[in-house]
């Protein structure tokens, strides 16, 4: 059974984040925590800017069933974040185009606007190493860091951007300061 209400509001931010391009058609995933045992993800197939209760399946964390087959490729990722940080309640992963082009050039994001220093200040670059282990080694290595991570924003190199919060609406303001304040960052590159 998918939990009509948390369908609404995860389908209504996937359209606004597919709009502001932290979504590709395809890529990224979305998840809502709603139980001790549960959690809503986006399936394999789901398609950002039209997502219904179809486009969602309900994983147990102590068992894998065959509702694991058609979840998103991110399941096993936001699984172990929800078992490992309790006060995780929704978790987006997206690979927005100014963060993502970011990370090719940088160690780390050094924010200069207003609201991406009030927020972030800074915020390192994760470089996946080995991109042949990386779907092996991510659902730690991604829960490791943004556990010990004061922003719950983790930026990977040439991947994207994993952020966790208790609060959708933070979920979202996070998401948003960070790609704006990476574009801003990128047209200032290109009036030096």
């Amino acid at each position: 059974m998918v939990d009509k209400a948390t369908v609404k509001q995860l389908s209504n931010l996937s359209l606004t984040m597919f709009r502001k391009n932290f979504f590709g058609i395809y890529h990224g995933a979305i998840s809502a925590k709603l139980d001790q045992d549960n959690f809503l993800i986006n399936t394999n197939d789901a398609i950002f800017d039209e997502m219904t209760s179809s486009s969602f399946c309900t994983l147990n964390l102590n068992k894998q069933d065959y509702r694991w087959k058609i979840a998103s490729m991110e399941s096993h990722i936001h699984a172990t974040i929800y078992t490992n940080i309790h006060e995780a309640k929704y978790i987006a992963f997206g690979m927005p185009i100014y963060t993502t082009s970011y990370t090719f050039d940088h160690d780390s994001i050094i924010f200069e606007d207003f609201f991406g220093k009030m927020t972030f200040g800074e915020i390192p670059i994760y470089d996946p190493g080995d991109c042949e282990t990386w779907y092996v080694r991510n659902a730690l290595e991604i829960t490791k860091y943004l556990k010990e991570s004061p922003s719950k924003v983790m930026v990977i190199k040439g991947v994207g951007a994993y952020v966790y919060d208790r609060d959708i609406n933070e979920l979202v303001k996070k998401i948003a300061i960070l790609e704006n304040s990476c574009r801003l960052l990128s047209i200032k590159t290109s009036f030096c």
